[in-house]
């Protein structure tokens, strides 16, 4: 999303300062918010032999933290727009520590549901859109460098959180774990506490009482008709008229049903090779580790004369890529394969992850964009809240892992190949179409211009006919002017 220029934001952004401590406030409840879901994995085992769960249900956890951390976005932004960041970022970090906490207290699946998903889910959805809010109001020009900072907190996190929740599994168990960990979270509150509200610079007080009091009910309907408009432009529908938004929907669709499932039963799959419970958490962290380098470096290639613009077809390159590393996995057994397919999984899913938002931005543009990205993370809701419990429910139904790498990567890979052949259909009928375009804004500027001129014309003759009218009026008082003064010569003195 391009900044706003200054004028519109009605003050210039420090660009610095305390910025750059918000900036460590953000890298760290971003980190939590994209970290947590995964590395929650690591516990799946231990609760799934202590309650009795099976893979489908045990995986249901994940997606719905998952799930509320996307839909709650709207929810989130208004409480932004609402309260600050300050507050809003606060109240997610208390809940997020306080769903790990009463989550260790569970003996049930709904009731973990309850707590680390839908709890848990809408308090990483407050700390992440405050996060990305915050950051736009503390830079301008140096706001990529400040938002890819931030965003960095996600792989950190993760490669952190993987061991570390694994010492503290085979310390503690997995009650204990999620006890410690929502303490750990509570980390959240003073991330929050960093985001100090920004103040624009003093504006000279004007304007009388009375004339505040006659203005409130006109900025009360322009108020309300503004929240219309924001409600409308979230919630466009004319989005689905236009052909590439609906190829990168379906393409985008099909990844998320199909990114997630390889992550949460990573660590299950590497404990059911034989591998240690140690050296399987550790696979999380590689991924993550690579993860982190591959977005930046994915960026600078994509911002290059060649790539940049073909980059719909390297963003179904990357999908690609990813969804045959999910293929190919079954068939490594060795931990050094694992390692291999860890590091290859982290540079696919550091590829798409650095493109998808990137690629909608290029198919919609700057202004279009805001509304276009709320509706897309509202349908991802569903593919992302399906996908891991039917990755979960083929390893119950054939008792194998690898039948769910085969379902996601097989997902991914049709969803790149789609994206594909229908960009390319897509851009054959854009050329096609240019010309009638073409046409229809030439005859628009052309009608504009007419009106402009007639407008003019208009203008023009307007005053002409005011002036010939006022000059009867002008004769008529000039002699009744005169009128008088044989009057007035008459009276004697």
């Amino acid at each position: 999303m391009s900044p706003a220029p200054a004028e519109e934001m009605g003050y210039k952004p420090l660009d610095g300062g305390w910025g750059w401590m918000v900036v460590v406030g953000a890298h760290i409840s971003i980190g939590f918010a994209y970290s947590t879901p995964k590395v929650l994995s690591i516990f799946f085992k231990e609760i799934q032999e202590n309650l009795g769960a099976s893979s489908s249900e045990i995986a249901w956890i994940s997606s719905i933290m998952l799930a509320a951390m996307y839909a709650g976005g709207p929810v989130s932004s208004l409480l932004v727009n609402r309260f600050g960041s300050r507050p809003i970022v606060i109240l997610g970090g208390l809940m997020c520590g306080v769903s790990m906490v009463t989550a260790s207290f569970g003996n049930s699946m709904v009731y973990l549901y309850l707590c680390i998903g839908v709890i848990g889910g809408c308090g990483l959805s407050l700390n992440l859109n405050a996060s990305l809010t915050i950051i736009s109001k503390y830079f301008l020009v140096k706001r990529p460098l400040a938002n890819g900072l931030a965003m960095a907190g996600s792989p950190v996190f993760l490669c952190l959180l993987a061991p570390v929740n694994q010492y503290l599994l085979h310390k503690f168990g997995w009650r204990g774990s999620l006890l410690i960990l929502g303490g750990l979270m509570l980390n959240c509150c003073v991330a929050g506490a960093l985001m100090r509200p920004v103040i624009p610079p003093g504006k000279p007080f004007s304007s009388a009482p009375q004339k505040k009091v006659k203005e409130q009910p006109n900025k009360s309907n322009t108020k309300l008709k503004g929240r219309m408009q924001n409600a409308k432009k979230f919630l466009d529908l004319t989005f689905f008229k236009d052909r590439g938004f609906v190829i990168y929907l379906i393409g985008s669709v099909m990844f998320i049903f199909g990114a997630y499932g390889p992550i949460v039963f990573l660590s299950a799959y590497a404990i059911d090779q034989g591998v240690e419970e140690y050296s399987a958490a550790y696979l999380l962290t590689i991924m993550g580790f690579v993860d982190m380098f591959v977005r930046p470096a994915t960026g600078l290639i994509a911002s290059s004369k060649w790539i940049r613009p073909r980059i719909q077809y390297f963003f179904s390159f990357a999908m690609v890529f990813n969804g045959t590393c999910h293929l190919l996995c079954p068939l490594l057994n060795s931990y050094t394969f694992l390692v291999t397919y860890a590091v290859f999984f982290g540079v696919g899913f550091g590829m798409v992850f650095a493109l998808i938002f990137e690629c909608l931005m290029d198919l919609m543009g700057n202004e279009r964009f805001p509304s276009a990205v709320g509706l897309v993370t509202i349908i991802e809701c569903i593919p992302m809240l399906l996908g891991p419990p039917t990755a979960g429910l083929l390893v119950d139904i054939f008792g194998d892992y690898k039948y769910l790498f085969f379902m996601c990567g097989s997902v991914i890979v049709t969803g790149g190949l789609f994206l594909f052949v229908m960009n390319i259909y897509n851009y054959h009928m854009l050329e096609k179409e240019k010309p009638a375009k073409d046409r229809e804004q030439n005859q628009k500027s052309i009608e504009s211009q007419d009106q402009v001129s007639a407008s003019e014309v208009e203008m023009k003759q307007t005053p002409e006919a005011a002036m010939e009218r006022t000059e009867p009026e002008a004769k008529e008082t000039d002699g009744a002017q005169r009128d008088p003064l044989p009057e007035n010569a008459e009276t004697p003195y």
